[in-house]
């Protein structure tokens, strides 16, 4: 399902704490809808094993990071856990403008650097059934420190207290059951852009807004 008519695509930005299954849901929504693009961000940490440049992220030094800051490249940049991450804005807009929907996975704070840019976007916050649990998956992970896991609960915390500012919640409580949810998602924020170039197609009124 893709725009048609030279419409722009829709912009879907996920958040949610670390580990709650955000690339898994974006991957399950990717499958559904091959035509449906994942936005590669811009990260100064490490690739993890089977991690690929340009498919998982763009891996890229502190320094060339920071340059891209000062020419204003990003649509939303953080440091998270002592790395930066960032959106970049020229990717994120061109496939929107050729038409194209983007998948943006991001935390609270790069999600609401989106939302004050004022770029047209739908947003959705995945939650964990619960924190013991989300503090459980990060252990099974076995990615991270005893340490930076303890973090990583405390930063979830916090983050959860910002799902009310989402136009859709999913709660990653059942895998199966989670992935339907956000591709259904994702499917109604695909219909309801392509509603405006169908009206259009047509003639008919568009209505407010």
């Amino acid at each position: 399902m893709s725009s048609e008519g030279g419409a722009p695509g829709a912009l879907i930005v996920v958040s949610g704490p670390s580990g709650v299954g955000k690339t898994t849901l974006c991957r399950a929504a990717m499958a559904a809808f091959p035509t449906l693009r994942f936005s590669v961000s811009c990260t100064t940490r490490a690739p993890r094993s089977g991690e690929r440049e340009g498919a998982d992220y763009h891996f890229v030094t502190e320094e060339e990071f920071g340059a891209r800051v000062i020419r204003g490249e990003f649509l939303e940049n953080a440091r998270v856990y002592g790395h930066r991450y960032g959106t970049l804005r020229a990717e994120v807009e061109g496939r929107l403008a050729r038409g194209e929907s983007v998948l943006l996975d991001i935390d609270t704070q790069g999600a609401a650097q989106v939302r004050e840019s004022g770029i047209d976007a739908t947003f959705a916050f995945v939650l964990p059934p619960s924190v013991e649990a989300l503090e459980e998956r990060l252990r099974q992970r076995a990615t991270d420190a005893a340490g930076v896991i303890g973090e990583r609960v405390r930063k979830a915390r916090a983050e959860m207290e910002q799902a009310w500012r989402a136009d859709y919640l999913v709660v990653n409580d059942d895998l199966a059951r989670a992935e339907s949810e956000f591709v259904a998602l994702v499917r109604a924020e695909l219909l309801r852009r392509a509603r405006r170039v169908i009206l259009a197609r047509l003639g008919l009124p568009s209505g407010p807004g």
